[in-house]
């Protein structure tokens, strides 16, 4: 009987202790927080283009005759006004030889005419007569001078010229192509974009662009002329930019990736862990001097490397939750890592 009060008197203990250590507060919930700060958004559009040469044109055989001369090497570089190739003219040249002979013996004649109707011996309509007769000498030695010039190609820019096709001695017919020069100082980039986003696209906007080719080395330009017909098809419209191509490392034909960063502006962010999402609103997890954290709606924009831009709710310097807004509701107290406890 006497061992019913001790157990009894053991029991009430224990019960006292469990009774002191569930009373023992909880720890504030260990969070990391980050500052409100100003950050650079633009609106970035990408794209792929085809590059073009500056000027090109290839170079045809105005007339069927053989090739006599060819004055250019395999992508070799030629100067504006080069002769690239001449063919045979044996026939007109002498044609122009006796063209040239009859307008110095219509000339002669008429000046005879002329020193004979000043001292009356000649009419009026003889002189006339032999004019015009002058005159058709002329014109026939211009035209026959014309068709020798025909037979030499000259390169109208200065430029780079294509492989050699063709051979001296060969007979094309008119229009056999000869050599295309290529101007590449300077890359013509067009791709499209879509009529969406023409708002955001202005001449002089620059651009950047990558070819599979270099990797990782970035071409600048600017948007030269934004086409003024949208393909009614695609919906795009055609952007032509201007890339400098000094080293000619750029070729005609090349397709590049294209970078366009529109409307750049300075806003305030926060790191995009920071933003809770809640239906259609968004919110952030504020905390104040106290260590309490406070639920606060937030307006959002565009989201880069990372950040979220903020358009309503916060001000600079306002210290936000980063990490641990899954362990944290309005108003609670909370712990900052790397504070002193």
């Amino acid at each position: 009987m006497r061992a019913l009060p001790v157990l009894s008197a053991l029991l009430l203990a224990l019960g006292g202790c469990g009774g002191q250590a569930g009373d023992t507060p909880r720890e504030p919930p260990l969070v990391a927080a980050a500052a409100a700060k100003p950050a650079r958004f633009v609106e970035r559009i990408d794209a792929v283009g085809t590059a073009l040469a500056n000027e090109q044109v290839t170079l045809a055989a105005p007339v069927t005759e053989r090739i006599t001369r060819l004055n250019f090497s395999d992508g070799g570089y030629v100067r504006a006004g080069q002769v690239i190739a001449e063919l045979a003219r044996g026939q007109e040249a002498a044609t122009l030889a006796d063209a040239k002979a009859r307008q110095t013996e219509a000339q002669q004649q008429l000046r005879r005419l002329e020193e004979l109707r000043r001292r009356g011996f000649a009419t009026r309509s003889a002189v006339d007569s032999q004019t015009a007769l002058a005159s058709s000498a002329a014109a026939q030695a211009q035209e026959a001078q014309a068709t020798i010039g025909d037979r030499v190609v000259r390169a109208p820019f200065s430029g780079f010229v294509s492989l050699r096709m063709i051979s001296t001695g060969a007979v094309v017919a008119a229009g056999t192509e000869i050599a295309t020069i290529s101007d590449t100082s300077r890359i013509k980039l067009d791709f499209a974009v879509p009529e969406t986003l023409l708002s955001t696209l202005a001449e002089g906007q620059a651009i950047q662009a990558v070819a599979a080719a270099f990797p990782g080395q970035p071409f600048n330009g600017t948007i030269a002329t934004i086409d003024a017909v949208v393909n009614a098809q695609s919906r795009a419209v055609t952007v032509r930019a201007i890339l400098p191509n000094r080293d000619g490392r750029l070729k005609p034909g090349m397709l590049l990736t294209v970078t366009i960063e529109a409307q750049p502006r300075e806003a305030l962010s926060v790191p995009e862990l920071a933003v809770v999402g809640d239906g259609e609103q968004n919110f952030v997890f504020v905390i104040g001097a106290d260590n309490v954290a406070k639920r606060v709606k937030v307006r959002t924009g565009g989201r880069q490397n990372g950040v979220v831009e903020i358009l309503e709710g916060l001000k600079p310097g306002q210290r936000v939750v980063t990490e641990g807004v899954v362990k944290i509701s309005d108003g609670m107290k909370v712990r900052l890592a790397g504070a002193p406890r």
